[in-house]
């Protein structure tokens, strides 16, 4: 049986449903921060199978304890937590609270159960590196001042730290692109936020019409003096994680970090993409400059993913965009 932490959120649920597909038996945790429970009912939907969901914040290490104990868990997939750069910079000790202390508990209890698998999904942000060339053989930078990106990488140091105390840890850090998306059959995806903190639902906001403009920082190092990132199918995501869990559990000890990155994109050619595929105006306006210390650019060619876990991504940018649009406009109609 797999844990999913965070199983109910955008990336946990498809992670959750891609595992039950493989004829994985699942249990998830969430504290419902970032989540919403109507998930849980589309994900038995959409599996046909009952999903064991417990309601908790990791931080409460004996609640997580007694899921450990009430179930046989044989590998954890570490989702849960906050992952916004620009959040982050306003809300410092949230993300130092959330991010360090739930992997502390995490890593706690999977000690004290015997349970040693462990996927745990980071950022191509930890680098503290603006690069379309990021690679796992790059030193993490540690002075990057932004406290979203320190506490991915203060979350690295915690896992190799304990991952060198014991021979029998098996761990597999994955530093995702930032994803879309959403499971194809338009049942499944991202339940969006009144007021999200990621580029593209903002946009689909737009070509719903239930926003008026999409702002857009211009003040990078870029071409177009918009950030360029890395963008990634949900469904790919999943399929490395799956990879992941697969080449772990073929492996004596180990813990290995892998990019899993997709194809880039500026924020203006990413809006003007959304336009296209949505086939709905999307107007932009400049940000007003705040210092949250964004990289200007993030991306990787995932080699190391491709040569050891035997992927790369299969879904393009269109594919993505129509997905989440799909979706959402299900959601919009109520269904």
């Amino acid at each position: 049986m797999i844990l999913v932490t965070g199983g109910l959120g955008f990336i946990g649920s498809h992670i959750a449903l891609s595992l039950m597909a493989q004829g994985q038996e699942v249990v998830i945790v969430d504290n419902l921060s970032n989540a919403n429970v109507q998930i849980l009912q589309r994900l038995e939907y959409s599996s046909g199978m009952f999903v064991p969901f417990v309601k908790l914040d990791i931080r409460n290490t004996p609640a997580l304890n007694k899921v450990f104990e009430q179930y046989s868990i044989d590998a954890v997939v570490h989702c849960a937590g906050f992952k916004s750069i620009h959040e982050s910079a306003l809300k410092p000790l949230e993300y130092y609270n959330d991010n360090i202390s739930g992997i502390m508990s995490l890593l706690r209890s999977m000690q004290r159960t015997g349970v040693r698998h462990l996927v745990h999904l980071s950022s191509l942000a930890v680098y503290g590196l603006s690069s379309l060339e990021l690679n796992e053989q790059q030193a993490i930078q540690y002075n990057y001042p932004n406290p979203y990106i320190k506490s991915q990488q203060m979350m690295e140091q915690i896992i190799q730290d304990t991952f060198a105390t014991d021979n029998e840890w098996k761990i597999a850090i994955l530093r995702l692109a930032n994803i879309g998306g959403a499971f194809g059959n338009g049942i499944l995806g991202e339940m969006i936020a009144p007021l999200p903190k990621n580029i593209l639902p903002l946009a689909l906001q737009v070509a719903a019409q239930q926003r008026d403009v999409v702002e857009l920082r211009q003040d990078a190092a870029t071409p177009d003096h918009t950030a360029q990132r890395s963008f990634l199918h949900v469904m790919d995501a999943s399929r490395a994680v799956i990879a992941s869990l697969t080449w772990l559990f073929q492996q004596q000890n180990v813990c290995e970090a892998f990019d899993i990155a997709g194809e880039v994109i500026s924020m203006q050619q990413l809006v003007a993409k959304i336009a296209q595929v949505t086939e709905k105006p999307i107007a932009t306006q400049a940000a007003i400059a705040m210092d949250t210390l964004e990289p200007a650019q993030l991306g990787s060619q995932s080699n190391k993913a491709q040569q050891m876990l035997h992927w790369q991504p299969q879904h393009d940018l269109d594919k993505m965009i129509l997905d989440q649009w799909l979706f959402y406009q299900n959601v919009l109609q109520g269904q």
